[in-house]
């Protein structure tokens, strides 16, 4: 495949067995990066130099192929998404992005969904955990330790959506309050309306990784969290769908919560995983008083997207959440947080977030050593107390640092363990 964007000469492809579900990854392999809007300018190099080293120090290299979506696209290729940078994200399987901008209301579809969408990657995972020496504003950071499975392709996020005053949205009103005879809902006047699918599909492969996932990193609960009460075919299916995988796809190594107390007595077999469900509203609040008790999170793509916010929160907020976007042999790792457009090239935000989101992409990769020197060498930075503006005005006797410079201080580090 010829591109304008060449692949480097010195790196090789990943490969997937489709067969196996083994993914092979050589020891430099190209990964495409999209440094992103706003910040990513500052964040995006940061967060490939502290990658770099912990490659590096594991006796591996990343052959990176810098490719372009968003602001540099259109100034590139005229476009928002070129069609080159998907198709190479889609060869090359595993890749890295910083934030792209979506505004609010102006009808430009947002980047990071068509992403999603077009590479079919359904499982937005976000991990939440505290670092020993971020300020945060509860008394227990340490025990937040969730990872957020959200389902990636589906509900209010599929952008299927009409804008109030046009045919389309005249033409869905007229369906539902004459055909479907649902009068009296909807208020007169102009109407924005939108569509939320929940699929069985959608819904029961996400529940799998995230089963899978607890699994196989000794968690003890995979909670499903929905508002079925009163959108009961749509969070309701969701969670009766999750409930079957469970109970009709895994045996003994996973039991209901209604089981576990029913017929058990609260006695949980070895090694099994509970599965139970929560509703969305009363999760924002167990994650806040009761963050202990829950372990695995799989919701639909709304809940998911604001109970992974309301997680970070407790650990130190979006400057340190990292996210990773994955789908059937692909991953695409990408932090939580935006493009903040008015620190843009300021050299001064925190790239820990990107720069974690790296740490999932080399445990994606197998490279589970480079991704613990990630983690310990952020950690031990921070634990000196030279950080980012965001981190320092919260911390007593610290340095502040640049992006640049914090990002050179955590390479050094890692260096220093390798």
């Amino acid at each position: 495949m010829a591109y304008t964007v060449e692949p480097p000469a010195e790196g090789r492809r990943i490969t997937y067995d489709e067969g196996s579900g083994e993914l092979r990854v050589p020891n430099n392999p190209v990964i495409p990066i999209i440094y992103g809007d706003g910040i990513g300018t500052d964040v995006g190099p940061a967060a490939r130099r502290v990658l770099d080293a912990a490659a590096e120090a594991t006796g591996r290299r990343v052959a990176w192929m810098r490719v372009y979506a968003g602001e540099a696209a259109r100034d590139w290729y005229g476009e928002n998404l070129p069609s080159e940078t998907v198709d190479a994200i889609r060869e090359h399987r595993v890749a890295i992005k910083g934030p792209l901008t979506t505004p609010v209301g102006s009808g430009f579809r947002s980047l990071n969904v068509a992403l999603r969408q077009t590479l079919d990657l359904y499982a937005n995972v976000r991990p939440t955990y505290h670092l020993d020496g971020v300020p945060s504003p509860v008394k227990h950071p340490e025990h937040m330790d969730m990872v957020t499975f959200r389902e990636n392709t589906e509900d209010v996020y599929a952008g299927i959506e009409w804008e109030a005053g046009t045919d389309g949205a005249e033409e869905l009103r007229r369906f539902v309050e004459e055909e479907l005879g649902c009068t009296g809902v909807i208020h007169d006047g102009p109407v924005g309306v939108g569509l939320k699918p929940i699929t069985e599909f959608g819904t029961k492969r996400l529940v799998r990784e995230a089963i899978d996932y607890a699994l196989e990193h000794g968690r003890d609960t995979v909670t499903l969290v929905h508002k079925g009460n009163i959108m009961k075919y749509t969070e309701g299916a969701f969670r009766d769908w999750g409930y079957e995988v469970a109970e009709r796809e895994y045996g003994d190594e996973v039991i209901t919560e209604d089981t576990l107390w029913e017929e058990r007595d609260g006695e949980l077999p070895a090694e099994a995983v509970v599965v139970n469900d929560r509703l969305a509203d009363n999760m924002l609040q167990q994650v806040l008083t009761r963050t202990e008790n829950y372990d695995v999170l799989a919701t639909p793509n709304l809940n998911g997207d604001y109970l992974s916010d309301a997680c970070g929160a407790q650990v130190g907020g979006l400057g340190v959440a990292p996210g990773a976007n994955f789908g059937e042999g692909r991953c695409l790792a990408e932090p939580v947080h935006g493009s903040a457009p008015k620190y843009a090239g300021q050299d001064k935000v925190n790239p820990t977030a990107l720069i974690l989101s790296g740490r999932i992409m080399l445990d994606f990769l197998g490279w589970s050593d480079a991704a613990d020197l990630v983690r310990d060498g952020v950690e031990a930075t921070i634990q000196d107390r030279t950080v980012t503006y965001d981190l320092h005005r919260n911390i007593d006797g610290g340095e502040k640092v640049s992006t640049s410079e914090f990002a050179e201080l955590v390479a050094e580090k890692i260096r220093g363990m390798g």
